[in-house]
């Protein structure tokens, strides 16, 4: 049976790529139009981001949908995680924070809590990257553009702080972002579909089981938590997005140890313990069985405590500016702890009203500051945090 296959062309180096007849010739303009081959880089043509009115029909849709949360206020004891998280809402730049315990002690209910409590921020409508109008270092690679060209008709709204979990089997594209090769090579604009890291931009990325985290995405989160920037690098192509977000993780440290690398990128460390108090645990096994008879009344009854903590974090990141640390007050051994210390420090008093730093707040936060960042002793039986607080007073007595 004869071959229908025509032959292939002569190859030889007068011997030029023939398009086939249903692809036209002017689409090969991309190569001219679309991207910009100066300095070896692209620039942005396209990315690929919801409209307002997608935007904000998927939010609806979600807050419709989404299981109800256990209220913040209603955490019993643990008080030290609670606090490390709301330092860490009042002044994003503390670092996050990475709480280690026992199984079964809340620590998971408690960062989900947390959404409830989170402000609004102003954010470009139709923007995966949450871009701030106002600060050219968290703005996506469009706005940028866009406000360079001097375009002031961006339009803007508010939106609450975003949440993210990150799977511990999340693919490094789902984490990272995608770029659209086809869309590249075809249209000649380079279409990105964000990722994990693009959503939690100025918002919480939240990682449950950190010390379980496949060692790639643990490289993927130093990079970003180091430099504020996630570039994903694909076929030649670059696309750079700011990624500054509150990383917060948990886990158990039976379950095995975090990499140092990662564990110093977290601004405070919280350990957590089981409850001893009778009464307590008794009341933490009553308030439970009442959210899950019935979560709307359970809700409601916190709601008076939750709009005050609500109010004391809004007012607490408006005047954290014109808190003042006192000179005597602000160094230690650990250059990133000074500057974590100081950091909570102040959000602390902010948070009580106050607009200077007294002793007893860098005590407070000191060890939550300083506790992961001790080089580990295996014969010490002493929590590395009574250590700190210790050699404090020490210091400041």
């Amino acid at each position: 049976m004869a071959s229908t296959l025509s032959p292939l062309p002569p190859r030889g180096p007068s011997s030029r790529l023939h398009l086939p007849p249903t692809l036209p010739r002017r689409r090969c303009s991309f190569l001219r139009k679309g991207l910009d081959f100066r300095r070896g880089r692209f620039t942005v043509c396209n990315v690929a981001a919801p409209t307002a009115a997608e935007q904000e029909a998927t939010a609806s849709a979600a807050k419709e949908s989404q299981r109800p949360v256990y209220p913040f206020a209603a955490i019993v004891g643990q008080d030290e995680m609670k606090l490390c998280l709301l330092l860490n809402v009042i002044d994003p730049k503390i670092g996050g924070v990475m709480i280690m315990g026992d199984r079964g002690t809340g620590k998971s209910t408690t960062v989900r809590s947390l959404i409830d409590l989170l402000p609004d921020i102003r954010v470009v409508v139709g923007d995966p990257f949450n871009s701030d109008p106002d600060d050219p270092e968290v703005m996506g690679p469009e706005v940028r553009e866009r406000v360079l060209r001097g375009d002031t008709s961006l339009p803007v709204t508010t939106a609450k702080i975003t949440m993210v979990d990150l799977p511990l089997g999340a693919t490094e594209d789902r984490v990272c972002g995608t770029i659209d090769i086809e869309k590249a090579l075809t249209e000649g604009v380079k279409a990105f579909e964000p990722g994990l890291l693009a959503k939690a931009n100025r918002g919480i990325l939240y990682v449950d089981e950190v010390n379980l985290l496949d060692d790639h995405l643990v490289d993927v989160l130093l990079d970003s938590a180091a430099s504020g920037w996630n570039t994903v690098e694909r076929e030649g192509i670059s696309i750079s997005h700011p990624a500054r977000f509150i990383l917060i993780g948990s886990g158990n440290p039976e379950e095995g140890e975090l990499r140092p690398q990662l564990l110093d990128r977290f601004g405070m460390h919280a350990q957590v313990g089981t409850v001893r108090d009778a009464e307590l645990r008794v009341k933490i096994v009553e308030e439970r069985a009442r959210f899950d008879r019935d979560p709307k009344t359970f809700r409601e009854s916190y709601l008076e405590e939750q709009e005050k903590l609500q109010q004391q974090i809004s007012s607490a990141r408006s005047n954290l500016g014109a808190v003042q640390i006192d000179h005597d007050l602000s160094a230690s051994r650990y250059p990133r702890g000074d500057i974590v210390t100081n950091r909570a420090a102040k959000a602390l008093a902010a948070l009580k009203g106050r607009d200077s730093v007294t002793v007893e707040d860098i005590a407070t936060v000191i060890p939550n500051c300083l506790r992961h960042r001790l080089r580990k002793d295996p014969l010490e039986s002493i929590d590395s945090g009574l250590l700190v607080i210790e050699k404090f007073y020490e210091v400041f007595s």
